[in-house]
């Protein structure tokens, strides 16, 4: 009976109902569904790995493809053109943000790229090696204005690493798109 009276007085002073506001202001659409979406190359890191191989990189090629390709059939006319977000991205002010670090791993760096083709939303995505036969796909989706992280996942890819990564980049994309078309609220059923 205590908790029951606790919670009343809550109500009554007026707690619960700003919690639970927040709750809900967090859930509110933060750009219109058709809003711009830039998509970084995916980047590749394999320092800690058992066995660095020359074939690595090919997989960071393989994920920006799939994610290109995906969020191109998905959202059209939405996603800005991979030249217009490479050269944000290798500019002078872009380095300068990161010290001379790829844009592609640092938010700010990713923030101003996309800030500046006209982006409400930059996608960033990074393949890490560990083995073999185990990666990981960790990538984000950035709400550009704000620096909110709506989408902040890590994926372990086991097995042949070209199709895990093919499908890892693939379901993270759709995700993506599912997401900026509610308008960055993320949803995790692909009905909704």
């Amino acid at each position: 009976m205590r908790l029951r009276e606790s919670l009343a007085a809550l109500l009554l002073a007026g707690a619960v109902p700003s919690a639970l506001q927040a709750q809900a202001t967090s859930s509110a659409p933060l750009e219109p569904p058709d809003a711009k979406v830039a998509a970084l190359e995916v980047a590749l890191y394999n320092a800690q790995a058992n066995v660095i191989e020359d074939s690595d990189p090919a997989r960071a090629v393989i994920g920006t493809q799939v994610l290109d390709s995906t969020l191109s059939a998905l959202l059209g006319p939405q996603l800005v053109a991979r030249e217009s977000v490479r050269s944000a991205a290798v500019s002078d002010s872009a380095l300068a943000l990161t010290g001379g670090l790829p844009c592609n791993v640092i938010v700010v760096c990713a923030r101003y790229a996309a800030g500046r083709t006209g982006a409400r939303w930059v996608v960033l995505a990074k393949v890490s090696k560990t083995s073999n036969l185990i990666w990981l796909l960790t990538a984000q989706l950035v709400h550009v204005p704000s620096g909110a992280i709506i989408l902040d996942d890590t994926t372990e890819l086991k097995g042949e690493p070209d199709g895990m990564v093919r499908a890892g980049t693939r379901i993270f994309a759709e995700r993506v798109a599912r997401t900026v078309r509610a308008g960055g609220v993320a949803n995790n059923f692909p009905t909704q």
